[in-house]
């Protein structure tokens, strides 16, 4: 059916991309004849021409749109934005919860859209790190209204519309709504003796799962929350652990429920607000817009335990409870491994977080779970996360920049192990950081066989508590900018792994400054050839 219909996306870990690839398909089985774009492809002028556009899009950083759709934010937020009398959008952000921005994204595009005079077609969804449900009703409800205006034939229902298998892109059989059951075959520390840290290289056995992964694509890992805080938890709560309750679509005892379906280590304000309505004015008033500042002190670092205590919940019944709580989400980690050198396993690299604060000691809940309260041979439920915008170049002589302090080095130990496998001629350049040479090189036989066999080019290193002032991956960059510099015009392809909020500004500050350093490049020009990099392809980061 002639009807234009564009399906736009802008995707950071390919959450997005997979959505909008699975509407483009239903739309079709409507009859259409979508167009599916990622944003960085979209010529602004089509937006004026489009009858119906449909987005979907994640939000990373502190409220930013995905690497990729940065230009196409710009444009649509500049002067010269198209107007968009008669276009008619639906807009689906993706986010977490959890951070202060969330679906800043989505939501900065649905307000623009409308601003340049385009009608909704539905209500913006802001979906949280388990999307499945939110981002289901959604298209039922983008298509349905769609095949009311459209016409030209029955209509169909909404379940007409769902898809056969899994999302696109997915693993078939296994995916995150359908984890596979993987044995923990193997766990070594990667710290040396005498390391404040505790990084561990897991082994996860996928034998006849149907798996795959790609360099770049990430393991998700579902967690059981720490034994004693559950039972901290019920005790403060006066709770019969075997109480009844509803948790992943049955009914288990609230043990089960508390242990392995909900997240119970984290506040975040909706949370707070649900809580506030069991009756609770000191928690209600301290959702006052105006002491944004105190609540935001007082969720940092503070869990359900710390609120049931200060806030004297256990009035509340368990089913109740239970209802206002989010679902344990999956945690990402980046594979270490290629599938090519390593099939029938899939490996990570985990720190094992753990911290003190308002008087109490805490740990990460997957990384204390993996490394400390599961043993080898024990199973976990795991899928692959696959992240098309994360990937080795499609040419295997392109050189390679690799960026990645701490564990942000697993997915360059994938890649190196894919070039190997593949037999790729390009170059390779790895800068790792961490605290100490002696006890935190990660890998470093692996950086040295490489880099005996020319497989990689060269290596620079920074050990921060081994140097005063103290010593980052940035600053070597700056040391060697001549040399990168030569390297990025030469047509090398730059990935960043790593911390969002601190790692990861400073290595694009540093690209930036390294780029303005080109004779007669502006430091404006130096920005837009960075952000160009970005939409070709050619600057990729993979950040959390």
């Amino acid at each position: 059916m002639e009807v234009d219909v564009t399906v736009l996306y802008g995707s950071q870990t390919g959450n997005a991309a997979r959505i909008a690839t699975d509407l483009t398909r239903r739309l079709r089985r409507m009859g259409l004849r979508p167009v599916l774009r990622c944003m960085s492809e979209m010529p602004s002028n089509r937006l004026a021409e489009t009858r119906y556009l449909l987005s979907v899009v994640s939000t990373h950083g502190q409220g930013d749109p995905p690497d990729k759709a940065v230009r196409f934010y710009e444009v649509l937020h500049g002067e010269n934005a198209p107007r968009l009398v008669g276009v008619r959008f639906a807009v689906l952000a993706l986010g977490d919860i959890g951070y202060a921005q969330f679906c800043a994204a989505g939501r900065r595009l649905d307000q623009r859209l409308a601003e340049l005079g385009a009608e909704r077609l539905v209500p913006r969804a802001d979906c949280d790190v388990d999307y499945t449900e939110s981002a289901e009703a959604w298209m039922h409800g983008a298509l349905d209204v769609l095949a009311r205006e459209v016409g030209g034939g029955p209509r169909r229902r909404p379940s007409d519309y769902r898809p056969t298998a899994t999302l696109p892109g997915m693993p078939a059989g296994y995916s995150r709504a359908r984890p596979f059951s993987a044995e923990l075959v193997d766990r070594f520390k990667l710290n040396g003796r005498g390391s404040g840290k505790a990084t561990y290289h897991l082994e996860f056995s996928i034998e006849g799962a149907g798996l795959k992964y790609e360099p770049g694509d990430a393991l998700g890992v579902y967690p059981e929350n720490d034994p004693r805080l559950v039972e901290e938890l019920l005790r403060a709560m006066r709770w019969d652990d075997d109480a009844p309750v509803p948790a992943g679509g049955a009914k288990h005892s609230l043990w089960d429920a508390l242990l392995r379906y909900y997240e119970i280590t984290r506040l975040t304000r909706p949370l707070l607000e649900q809580a506030s309505r069991f009756g609770m004015p000191y928690l209600a008033e301290l959702l006052h817009p105006e002491r944004k500042a105190e609540l935001d002190a007082y969720m940092d670092g503070r869990d359900l335990l710390d609120l049931v205590r200060d806030f004297s919940l256990w009035h509340v019944p368990p089913a109740e409870f239970v209802a206002i709580l989010r679902r344990m989400p999956p945690r990402l980690y980046s594979i270490a491994g290629s599938y090519r050198a390593n099939a029938g396993r899939v490996a990570v690299t985990m720190a094992t977080v753990r911290y003190r604060t308002h008087g109490r000691d805490r740990c990460g809940v997957c990384s204390a779970y993996c490394t400390d309260r599961i043993s080898v041979g024990e199973c976990v439920p795991v899928f692959v996360n696959d992240n098309p915008n994360f990937r080795l170049p499609a040419d295997p002589a392109s050189d390679l920049v690799m960026i990645g302090p701490g564990t942000g080095v697993a997915p360059f130990r994938a890649f190196l192990q894919e070039r190997e496998a593949t037999g790729a001629t390009g170059k390779s350049w790895l800068f790792f950081g961490d605290h100490r040479f002696r006890t935190d090189f990660l890998y470093q036989t692996d950086w040295h066989r490489w880099l005996q066999q020319g497989r990689l080019t060269r290596m620079d290193v920074a050990f921060s508590r081994d140097t005063e002032p103290k010593t980052y991956v940035q600053h070597r960059m700056m040391e060697h900018r001549r040399e990168l510099l030569s390297w990025l015009n030469h047509g090398a392809y730059v990935y960043v792994c790593g911390n969002q909020k601190r790692m990861a500004p400073s290595v694009h500050s540093a690209l930036e400054t390294i780029l303005a350093g080109s004779a007669g490049t502006a430091p404006c020009e130096a920005c837009n050839r960075l952000k160009e990099l970005m939409t070709q392809g050619r600057y990729q980061r993979d950040v959390y």
